[in-house]
């Protein structure tokens, strides 16, 4: 019988996965996505074991970042996105013990949707509760056939459910809100494609929860009212509805307060759940650990005699390294030198800096110690928590010589 493994392309962590394997390399993966293949495949360029861009034994390079986070005074540890979520428990534990600025991606993408869920704000769903049940999908924000590749096919759109038997088109409606015409609206089709301005979530949302009122709804771009009216009778006789929330409705919003009037509005005439649409497999696991821990999803310095935690943007990696509060930095499984504005991340470049990482980045070449990892659902095992908050086991497919990012945390724990 064949074995099935758990992809850590995307945080719909797809547990369906085949694999063929040859001279310790995986050759082929069946059933994956393009992004799950080359996630599974490996890095093309493989990060070494580095202390002042001389090559270094782990040890060696284990200790000097001991070293540079037992000296620093106000060490940031950012990343995680990437990493198990025994390893983000240990990076938590190291916070604490060295007084740290802890945070991760979602401090400036998903965190606000995901602390709104935790804090049962927001309704939510699991993806296989959206395969059974779901017969109306909004896609808001979003583009899973570029993010996400397997999300329509796999979970909201095309599949069978128990509820569902007749699959898209017959039994399913998708819906797309977006500021452009998407490969996902494109699927979703003209009718159901709802085209708005930059910066015109908030107004959209008002004007549908108007039509779900029995108002006439306005907006200032001028949207044809009869079209919102047609979206909310859609969306009032859903028996089972889900927005999919992607970094474009994020970005849109100045707060989550539109987006809870929308969410009680459709829960008071039909049902209705909200899925982030999460990017790096394990952003979500690193929320619901540090909110465990904590009481908190991200953004926090830990005092290092008494591990209490203090939160707010201050202390997100943005602020922190704008206002050039941190002196030393820990990354794990991130490139923030790429996916920041480097007017906030150059500085980086000035405090002493390590890399946890399988591969070669931007960050690591401008880091102080570089310290190879075992690649998370390929080279290492562990858990990690899907997009819908489902906790998903992780099994090793190849062996390595890199030690897993959870054991490098440890190790440099256990040497400060």
């Amino acid at each position: 019988m064949s074995e099935y493994y758990v992809c850590t392309g995307c945080a719909l962590l797809c547990d369906d996965i085949e694999v063929e394997t040859e001279n310790s390399k995986i050759k082929t993966v069946h059933a994956a996505c393009r992004k799950g293949v080359a996630r599974m495949k490996g890095c093309s360029d493989p990060l070494e074991c580095t202390v002042d861009s001389e090559n270094a034994d782990i040890d060696f390079a284990i200790a000097k970042a001991a070293e540079i986070l037992r000296e620093a005074e106000n060490p940031l540890i950012f990343g995680h996105g990437n990493s198990s979520s025994e390893a983000q428990k240990l990076s938590i534990g190291l916070a604490k013990k060295v007084g740290a600025y802890l945070d991760d991606t979602s401090s400036f993408c998903q965190g606000p949707v995901i602390e709104a869920i935790l804090q049962d704000k927001l309704k939510t769903c699991t993806l296989d509760d959206i395969r059974h049940k779901a017969d109306v999908i909004i896609f808001w924000g979003a583009d899973p056939s570029n993010s996400h590749p397997r999300h329509l096919s796999r979970y909201s759109y095309f599949p069978r459910g128990k509820e569902r038997q007749r699959g898209w088109e017959e039994d399913r409606t998708a819906i797309c809100v977006d500021v452009r015409k998407s490969e996902t609206a494109v699927i979703c089709g003209d009718n159901r494609f709802y085209q708005i301005p930059m910066g015109g979530d908030a107004e959209f949302m008002d004007a549908l929860l108007s039509a779900l009122s029995s108002k006439v709804p306005k907006t200032s771009f001028g949207f044809d009212a009869k079209r919102i009216l047609e979206l909310a009778n859609v969306l009032k006789k859903a028996k089972f509805g889900v927005i999919c929330v992607g970094l474009g409705l994020i970005y849109s919003l100045e707060d989550l307060e539109p987006l809870f009037r929308l969410m009680d509005k459709l829960n008071e005439v039909s049902d209705f759940n909200l899925m982030p649409m999460v990017g790096q497999y394990n952003m979500r696991g690193f929320n619901h650990n540090l909110y465990e821990e904590a009481g908190y999803i991200n953004r926090v310095k830990f005092n290092s005699e008494t591990a209490d935690a203090e939160h707010g943007p201050d202390f997100s990696v943005v602020e922190a390294l704008r206002n050039k509060t941190v002196d030393a930095a820990l990354v794990i499984g991130s490139d923030p030198l790429s996916s920041l504005p480097l007017s906030v991340s150059r500085y980086l470049a000035e405090i002493p800096l390590i890399t946890i990482d399988p591969c070669r980045n931007l960050t690591s070449s401008k880091a102080k110690v570089t310290i190879p990892c075992a690649l998370g659902g390929v080279e290492s095992g562990g858990t990690a928590v899907r997009m819908d908050g489902v906790e998903v086991e992780l099994k090793k497919i190849l062996d390595t010589e890199n030690l897993p990012d959870a054991e490098i945390l440890r190790k440099i724990t256990e040497a400060i």
